[in-house]
């Protein structure tokens, strides 16, 4: 290897290589202005980093329906102790609204489907349904005509006639002599809170301990016209709604107005992370700067180390721009570690410079490639095993981080030669710390005599055991995402004058045909009225109201042959209408027959228009041939108790994404450990080629000490195990074996890699130190688990001294 290196590292080619280099600079930021021209974006959508779940093409497009239909809403309540102050506020803040809807180029407008009380609506279905009153009852007047039973039913139309208060009138009397159909149509509205007044729908809110007055909040509900998780379709929509609040306050400033929905969690989400890559980002950087500072005291390697980041946040924004077409943030938040690993080089290169400073940048160079060629090689395994997680932001993160790692490497074989040549000033004070420091370590810590090394031994197992004994897990998705407590807070009390709104968990209905799946619901809804009535869940939204079965409705048709056919005369003789209504009232029952309501007409119809989303029609192209209905679920308050109601039936399923995709987590979460068994095997492999077997076993021990005291760690702490822990452990492997092998290369020589290591655990530790006091529970456990995981591998990598000097000597 040698010859090789001799041939190419040396003083005549180092004008060529820097060339070369500021090619491949120029050639990555072209790349990237490219990219980004393309359409490459700063993705900020936590779901684009969600893992995909397997499921039926059925359950995958229920999915689908459903997050379109609940995705990008936003719900606003004005609140004030004056009814008609709420409904001015609602309406004022619509109009505003609407006014941006309204503009010349209605795409670039933040909302559409502004509205409170569908009006229209609830016209539609009185017309639609009135057609097919034939087919139509209530369940007591079901109950009622089975028993024959016709006349209690013709005294309670009576007694509607004469009720002041009545909606009967002598055009629906002629038509619907018993007026069956406006119960009818009052039962397909499910029962809430809420009541309509002025065209907004009011929720009225009773007196609590903290405000003594009843108070009103007026319902107002919009739909953003792109992704809520879209930087500028958030700010667009966000300005909108300052605007529009903007308005109602300048009218009455006591108006209250709380919000639900995506958009505030997301904006919420953003600032945290535009926060956090700004905050820790900026203190790592000032940490590195002050660290070489301090050990160097010159402005060359202080300048040569910014060089060396620059050059590798570079490939690694351009690479991934490149391959996803978009960068997401929180990328760039575990990606700014990357400043804490790749100014390793520069470390090495500078700290083996002291140690000996009257060589040449090219003979440092290749006394330390094999090292830091090693420890490239480590650390891509260790990143490549990160992005076999299933998530496309931790995928980026690994070609984040692998991309600005090789940056770093070409910066320092190429660059260096010409860049850092400059003669250092004497820092022999860094070195003679360094040195001090090991050899207080290894004379203190390394055990002698043969108890002590039982007593050591035994106190790590115990401590191991203990913590491990000790560890559970937890693999739920949502702590992907830090909601503040305030926003919760509004969510959680517009969430409950809505009825409990729409939770994110649904029921499947599914059958090989129409009719089936109609059954069905029908079959499921006593279930769920009971479980409203048990506090299992607070409501549902089922289609079994809206579309009642072929056979329930030939049932219904049948029954009132009761009053057209046998009782009529009696009937109209008793409600003292004229016997010539008759003729028309049997013709329009005779012509009633066979019309049945069906699944293509009524959603078809206005009338059904808003429900179209909880109904799947077969599609053959995507292998779905079944027919499926969704059942909107909400205020959930015993999922595994509900979920158990529909254990036996194969045509319910309870959909619940979060879930599956945080058993999908706790999978990948085992996959991971495996995947860090079989990295630390296969470098150990690799290494063994070039230390032999013993050292190399020594050098892979160090990272695996590292992550088993880390674990045990996490035990004791009481910090569940979740997929991060176990990414992160990756990285612990990679950083950790890129220790062990600088002190095993370095045979004896070891006061600069000491000082190199120190620097470069104190630069990583800044970098992910700060990483754990991220507010975001996944960067939490991330960057907890690498503060323990360096801390115990700087602490460790130095033994391997006493095993090189009894080791054979290698080129």
């Amino acid at each position: 290897m040698q010859q090789p290196l001799h041939h190419y590292l040396n003083p005549s080619t180092a004008k060529i290589r820097a060339v070369i280099w500021l090619v491949l600079l120029a050639t990555a930021a072209l790349s990237g202005w490219l990219a980004w021209q393309s359409g490459a974006r700063v993705q900020s959508d936590i779901l684009a980093m969600l893992p995909k779940v397997s499921e039926s093409p059925l359950t995958q497009r229920a999915m689908a329906q459903v997050e379109q239909q609940l995705a990008n809403r936003i719900y606003l309540g004005f609140i004030s102790d004056d009814e008609q102050a709420a409904i001015d506020a609602a309406q004022l803040a619509m109009s505003a609204l609407r006014q941006d809807d309204n503009t010349s180029d209605s795409n670039s407008s933040a909302f559409s489907n502004i509205s409170s009380a569908d009006l229209a609506q609830a016209d539609a279905l009185n017309h639609y349904y009135f057609q097919h009153r034939f087919q139509l009852l209530t369940e007591e007047q079901r109950q009622l005509l089975q028993q024959g039973d016709w006349q209690q039913l013709s005294q309670a139309a009576l007694e509607k006639l004469y009720n002041a208060f009545s909606y009967a009138s002598s055009d629906l009397i002629s038509r619907d002599p018993l007026l069956l159909y406006p119960e009818v149509l009052l039962s397909l509205v499910p029962a809430q809170q809420l009541t309509v007044k002025q065209g907004l729908l009011i929720a009225t809110i009773q007196p609590t301990a903290d405000n003594q007055a009843q108070r009103y909040a007026a319902i107002v509900m919009a739909k953003g016209r792109d992704s809520a998780f879209n930087p500028n379709a958030q700010q667009q929509q966000l300005t909108a709604l300052e605007k529009a609040f903007n308005a109602v306050h300048s009218q009455n400033q006591h108006i209250e107005i709380i919000k639900a929905g995506a958009l505030f969690h997301a904006a919420a989400a953003t600032e945290n992370a535009k926060q956090e890559v700004s905050s820790i980002g900026l203190l790592s950087l000032i940490g590195v700067i002050g660290l070489v500072w301090l050990a160097f005291r010159s402005v060359m390697p202080l300048t040569i180390a910014l060089i060396t980041v620059s050059s590798s946040m570079l490939f690694a924004v351009v690479a991934t721009s490149v391959i996803f077409g978009e960068l997401h943030l929180l990328t760039l938040v575990f990606g700014t570690s990357l400043i804490g690993i790749s100014i390793d080089y520069c470390f090495h290169y500078y700290c083996e410079r002291l140690n000996e400073p009257q060589a040449s940048s090219d003979s440092v160079i290749r006394q330390i490639f094999t090292a830091v060629s090693l420890a490239l090689l480590s650390s891509i395994i260790a990143y490549g095993a990160l992005g076999l997680a299933p998530f496309p932001g931790m995928q980026q993160v690994a070609v984040f981080c692998a991309a600005g790692l090789i940056g770093a490497y070409l910066t320092l074989l190429l660059a260096y030669p010409v860049i850092a040549a400059s003669p250092l000033q004497d820092a022999s004070l860094a070195l003679e710390l360094a040195q001090r420091y090991q050899t207080f370590i290894l004379a203190r810590f390394t055990p002698t005599h043969l108890l002590s090394k039982l007593l050591l031994t035994t106190a790590a197992i115990v401590f191991i055991v203990s913590g491990l004994f000790r560890l559970s897990s937890d693999d739920d998705i949502r702590q992907l995402q830090h909601t503040p407590t305030a926003i919760q807070a509004e969510e959680d009390q517009l969430r409950q004058l809505l009825s409990g709104g729409t939770d994110n968990q649904f029921l499947l209905v599914s059958g090989t045909t129409e009719e089936q799946v109609k059954q069905q619901l029908e079959q499921l809804e006593p279930v769920l009225q009971q479980a409203e009535q048990n506090k299992l869940i607070g409501n549902h939204l089922s289609l079994s109201r809206f579309l009642p079965s072929h056979a329930s409705q030939a049932q219904n048709y049948q029954l009132q042959s009761e009053i057209y056919i046998k009782h009529l005369d009696e009937i109209l003789t008793q409600l003292g209408l004229e016997h010539e209504l008759k003729a028309a009232l049997v013709n329009d029952y005779l012509a009633a027959k066979n019309q049945f309501i069906n699944a293509d007409s009524f959603l078809n119809h206005q009338a059904g228009a808003g429900f179209k989303p909880l109904w799947l029609m077969p599609e053959h192209t995507s292998g779905s041939s079944e027919y499926g209905a969704i059942v909107l679920l909400g205020g959930i308050t015993n999922l595994d108790k509900f979920a158990a109601l529909f254990e036996d039936n194969d045509h319910v399923q309870l959909v619940d994404k979060v879930a599956d995709i945080s058993e999908v987590m706790g999978h990948y979460r085992q996959l991971t450990l495996a995947f860090l068994v079989i990295a630390l095997v296969a470098a150990g492999l690799i290494f063994s080629v070039r230390f032999g077997k013993k050292l190399a076993a020594v050098v892979i021990a160090v990272p695996a000490l590292a992550a088993l005291l880390t674990l045990a760690c996490l035990g004791l702490l009481a910090a569940p195990l979740t997929l991060f822990h176990a990414l992160a452990l990756i990285l612990v492997f990679g950083i950790g074996v890129d220790y062990s092998l600088f002190f095993a290369e370095s045979k004896q020589q070891t006061r600069g890699v000491m000082l190199a290591v120190s620097m470069s655990a104190i630069s990583t530790l800044l970098a992910f130190g700060l990483l754990a006091f991220s507010q975001t529970p996944a960067i939490n456990a991330f960057g907890l688990t690498l503060l323990l995981g360096i801390s115990f591998t700087f602490l460790l990598a130095p033994f391997i001294q006493n095993f090189t000097r009894k080791s054979v000597n290698v080129d």
